[in-house]
């Protein structure tokens, strides 16, 4: 039986800058990469020397940990350059496309046909395994470890977050096909979340969930606290309706598909609007044309969450979204103490947003303030849905109490479901940074 989700406690964030439901096919990037930062927890050993020549879904790299899990090229070309770090780390593996693009054939399944084993096998041979995440730790998931449940979240809030109902609306055979296969991999069910009147209420294999409420109610941390929580010993997968496709594609065509319907949202773009890319394409070649170039700040993903790039970057691996806002290098004389109408508070001393719910605001950068010590002010729990106390959970994983981490809910969270608690934190903390590295610790130390 379905349970509706609806959540009072949030923050919706409303930035000018909404893609217009109009979709672009953007030319073949000349240059793409593959980053292994975008794996959160992997140890990348790399397979394709420089200079060699792959096809779409060819191996590039794998998990030192576990070498069943592969990461694939997402274009046919030539291996120009492996960009390494620290202690030879491969940072990024960058590759020429062809001007025509050759597949990689996987081969056409029949999904009905597959066993749990075969599917998953699939997955590791085409690099699709890393599309399937686990909770807790918020990392590529543990194949030896069965999950409870799986989670789908095609209810999107976040800031100018891609519209899922517009860019999946031809794809709905392709998500039927990967629910069918990622169904076997779990004895439990298959939980998919949606907002109201979704043309994805019709998928079968799944158990539907309806869902309210202001940003982060469309994070999948929020709804599985709400239909599934998890304990000490326990695992939940998470898969992204966009990666599902890409998943269903293979197994309906045989080849790796990694193009997306990216929204370029924000700003500082002239004309917001969707565009079809494959991951990992140069960020210039996609937005050059379209972007305000001055005093702009680019990010993969949303601003609450995503990655600061460049304009000589590229698109994040799981990203379907890029932002462009204005970079903020100034600062308001007596900011501090004066009323403001012009920003986003959910405090109503001095800031007014409150008296104007449904205006659009064009925010830049700014901290508006410094870094300090926490200040205790009740206000993250007005914006936190998950049954945690956000500020002493923070705490302990800054002080890396692992007794306390466990006991205040650590098992539950992931980096995005502090965003907004960083967003409205006056004491300018970098909440996710801190949950991040608190995880790696528990997954180290715990794990």
């Amino acid at each position: 039986m379905s349970k509706d989700i609806r959540i009072k406690k949030g923050l919706d964030i409303k930035l000018i800058g909404t893609a217009e439901k109009i979709t672009t096919n953007s030319s073949l990037s000349s240059v793409y990469a593959v980053q292994p930062e975008d794996f959160h927890g992997i140890t990348p050993k790399l397979v394709a020397k420089e200079g060699a020549e792959v096809k779409a879904g060819d191996t590039l790299f794998y998990d030192k940990s576990d070498e069943r899990i592969l990461f694939s090229s997402p274009v046919s070309g030539k291996v120009s350059e492996v960009i390494r770090g620290a202690r030879r780390r491969v940072m990024a593996v960058k590759i020429t496309a062809d001007a025509k693009q050759t597949h990689k054939d996987f081969g056409v399944q029949d999904v009905d046909k597959m066993s749990a084993e075969e599917v998953k096998n699939h997955l590791f041979a085409s690099g699709c395994w890393p599309f399937i995440k686990q909770r807790p730790y918020d990392v590529v998931a543990n194949p030896d470890q069965a999950p409870k449940a799986i989670f789908i979240s095609a209810h999107a809030t976040a800031p100018l977050a891609a519209d899922l109902e517009y860019t999946l609306a031809d794809k709905v055979q392709e998500l039927q096909t990967a629910i069918t296969a990622v169904a076997k991999l779990t004895e439990g069910k298959v939980h998919f979340c949606v907002g109201a009147n979704s043309i994805f209420e019709n998928l079968s294999g799944v158990e539907l969930h309806r869902v309210s409420g202001p940003h982060p109610s469309g994070n999948v941390g929020t709804q599985i606290a709400q239909l599934d929580p998890i304990n000490k010993g326990e695992f939940v997968w998470v898969v992204t309706p966009q990666d599902l496709v890409v998943i269903g594609e293979l197994l309906l065509t045989g080849k790796l598909n990694l193009e997306r319907t990216i929204a370029l949202t924000g700003s500082q773009f002239k004309n917001p609007q969707y565009i079809k890319a494959i991951a990992g394409a140069s960020i210039s070649d996609l937005v050059t044309d379209n972007l305000n170039v001055d005093n702009t700040r680019i990010i993969s993903g949303n601003v609450l969450s995503g990655k600061q790039i460049d304009a000589s970057g590229f698109l994040g691996y799981y990203d379907n979204q890029i932002t462009a806002i204005p970079e903020g290098d100034d600062y308001e004389f007596f900011g501090w103490n004066k009323p403001v109408f012009n920003k986003i508070s959910p405090s109503r001393a001095l800031t007014f947003s409150w008296l104007t719910p449904n205006k659009k605001y064009d925010l830049n950068t700014n901290t508006n303030g410094e870094h300090r010590a926490f200040v205790v002010t009740g206000s993250y729990e007005n914006v936190f849905p998950l049954d945690i106390y956000p500020m002493q959970l923070l705490k302990a994983f800054m002080i890396q109490d692992l007794d306390e981490m466990e006991a205040l809910g650590g098992y539950e969270v992931a980096p995005e479901d502090f965003a907004l608690t960083e967003f409205i934190c006056v004491s300018k903390q970098p909440h996710q940074k801190i949950i991040r590295e608190g995880l790696d610790l528990m997954r180290q130390e715990l794990g």
